[in-house]
């Protein structure tokens, strides 16, 4: 009787153990479910990183917070490819360079908004968002004479009451899936090999007016992607018109319904 005793009261002690590990096991599984996951992902606010496109449509974007050194060079040469660009441009900015936000308009080029003040947008009230947005579009379209309805987060930051704030603005807020890094002066056939790699149907390319080697970079860049057939638009013509919705990658996809 004593035997069997022991033998149950050590089966007790190794069974704790086990069944802990088995929980853990358990609640891991449920939390990375993939059914899970993909709940938790698509209640995110997500801005457009790409689009689904059928054809071979690709944007090529451009921020502008600092510096100004090139912004007509990059006009030049997207104006000798019949090119039109998107820019992304901060108030601040604006308020340095108004000429150089009407040579961008009387080129055909998109402009969108990229905040006034260049904040981290996370970090602010609705209310601050709000001005943030407001002001700097206010400051393009006295300028242009333009409806401002894409957005850009400064430094690419953001949460869900950023994302919803500007699309209840009537704003589309854009990211993008393709970047050229430019700002780290990386040389242009670096920046050359990094789009040209990366770069498919739907893309939104990344670039600032002020990178180093933007305008060394930006003609080959353009040539690869015309001698593969794609089209260069502008953001606003890239976007899908009608009833969509934003994948878990941020991908831009036509809601074809249930």
């Amino acid at each position: 009787m004593n035997k069997i005793k022991s033998v149950l009261t050590s089966h007790r002690r190794l069974l704790g153990p086990i069944a802990l590990v088995l929980a853990v096991a358990a609640i891991f599984w449920v939390v990375n479910s993939p059914a899970i996951v993909g709940v938790s992902a698509s209640a995110k606010e997500l801005p457009i990183y790409s689009v689904q496109r059928d054809n071979k449509a690709v944007s090529l974007t451009f921020d502008a917070a600092w510096g100004n050194e090139d912004t007509q060079k990059l006009i030049d040469i997207l104006n000798s490819y019949g090119v039109k660009a998107t820019f992304f441009l901060v108030g601040q900015w604006v308020d340095k360079y108004p000429e150089s936000v009407k040579a961008l308009a009387a080129a055909g080029m998109e402009i969108g908004n990229h905040s006034d003040t260049h904040p981290h947008m996370a970090k602010l009230s609705e209310k601050q968002i709000i001005d943030e947005v407001s002001l700097c579009s206010g400051k393009i379209e006295a300028i242009t004479g333009g409806e401002v309805k894409l957005f850009r987060c400064p430094y690419g930051e953001y949460d869900d009451e950023v994302i919803t704030t500007i699309r209840n603005m009537g704003v589309q807020p854009i990211q993008w899936d393709v970047d050229s890094m430019d700002w780290k002066d990386l040389q242009a056939d670096e920046i050359y090999k990094r789009i040209t790699s990366k770069v498919s149907p739907g893309s939104i390319v990344l670039f600032h007016n002020a990178g180093k080697h933007t305008p060394e970079a930006l003609p080959g860049i353009i040539e690869y992607l015309l001698s593969e057939g794609y089209s260069i638009v502008p953001v606003s013509e890239l976007l899908l018109s009608g009833e969509y919705d934003v994948d878990n990658t941020g991908r831009m996809v036509a809601n074809v319904g249930t």
